[in-house]
């Protein structure tokens, strides 16, 4: 499972982009998609939704399960991807490009530095 150097990390398996004006896209790892199985359904919150890193802000429905969608740093909802709501499978078949889930105006850009980076995060899914 490939696991992109330059992401940012959460051990409940989501990835961050750090992205120009102190913004960051959010998804779920390759790991976190393999594990759920063919994903159904995205719940996203609307853009300007405040979140807080470590509280759930949506939930992601697989043939499997349902799991809860976990900020990484505070801030609020810039942007959601829609492609994603309307091919939820985006999440399966390309989870570091076209499956990006939201865009964060991080209230602290330097919360970054407080995620796993690649090789951390390596070490939580290997166990």
């Amino acid at each position: 499972m490939s696991s992109p150097e330059e992401l940012r990390y959460t051990e409940e398996h989501e990835w961050v982009a750090a992205r120009d004006g102190g913004s960051a896209r959010v998804g779920i790892t390759e790991y976190a998609q393999d594990q759920l199985g063919d994903v159904v359904f995205v719940d996203l919150p609307e853009p300007g939704t405040p979140v807080r890193a470590g509280e759930p802000f949506g939930e992601v429905e697989s043939t499997k399960s349902v799991s809860e969608l976990f900020a990484p740093v505070d801030g609020e909802i810039l942007a959601v991807n829609d492609a994603v709501a309307e091919s939820p499978e985006l999440i399966n078949s390309d989870p570091y490009g076209e499956g990006w889930l939201v865009e964060i105006r991080m209230t602290d850009p330097a919360a970054l530095e407080q995620l796993l980076d690649a090789e951390a995060y390596q070490r939580v899914i290997d166990g």
